[in-house]
């Protein structure tokens, strides 16, 4: 009767491990994903750089490859070297411009800021709209480089979701140039500056794609936001009021 008992009493403490799934397994199972649940306004002027990268940037280019993209690769004029369109805030590593005045060397161009305005410091759109657009120019390497000239069909471009084509500065919109983001030219190797893009367009161009041609004649892509948003959406509507 005793080794009955026994025996009844092993079995019933057998069942109980199996239905837990033995002593040491559920210490096995992963803990729960703790996925983020903090909100960021996108459009808030006073969010800071690493916020607006790590909740506002785009995380991959459109059609692309999102290796490439980390890497600041382009589409590619030639066909050879292009990813598709890049993320909106990504570099692009490009060429400068092959003046031996200005310097050839590897420019990393990165748009990070836009805003669209009617009217900006005492111009007024001729198409109803200034997309106005931050630009961080730095040189890697060691040669000075810089951006490409409009001439010849480089520098930067803005594509309309419709399909038209419009060059930077056109009407009134060169005349803009916000203290602080006004750089321009050679960039001294392994330095930065900023400078400021804009476009004259209509309200239906919105969104377009922003496109730079470096010196080689290489194309690079970025889908624009359709709405103001970057890191420096303070410090530009900052540098274009006052005086002027």
């Amino acid at each position: 009767m005793r080794v009955r008992a026994a025996a009844a009493i092993i079995a019933v403490l057998l069942a109980a491990l199996t239905a837990c799934g033995g002593g040491d397994q559920a210490d096995d199972k992963p803990a729960a994903d703790k996925t983020s649940t903090k909100k960021v306004d996108c459009t808030d002027e006073n969010l800071s750089q690493a916020d607006w990268m790590a909740h506002c940037s785009d995380e991959q280019p459109a059609g692309g490859d999102t290796a490439g993209a980390e890497q600041g690769i382009g589409t590619g004029g030639d066909g050879k070297a292009g990813t598709g369109k890049l993320a909106w805030g990504k570099p692009a590593g490009t060429t400068g411009d092959q003046d031996f005045d200005t310097g050839g060397g590897t420019l990393d161009v990165t748009p990070t800021t836009i805003t669209y305005q009617a009217k900006a410091m005492g111009s007024t759109s001729v198409n109803g709209l200034f997309a106005i657009i931050t630009v961080k120019d730095k040189a890697v390497g060691n040669s000075a480089a810089a951006e490409s000239a409009p001439a010849g069909g480089g520098g930067w471009h803005w594509i309309a979701p419709d399909g038209q084509a419009l060059d930077e500065g056109e009407n009134e919109a060169s005349s803009i140039t916000p203290q602080g983001f006004t750089g321009g030219g050679k960039v001294q190797a392994g330095s930065w500056a900023w400078r400021t893009i804009a476009f004259d367009i209509s309200k239906e161009q919105q969104g377009g794609t922003l496109v730079y041609v470096d010196g080689t004649g290489q194309s690079f892509q970025w889908k624009a936001p359709a709405k103001e948003t970057g890191p420096e959406l303070a410090a530009l509507k900052k540098g274009m009021s006052g005086s002027y």
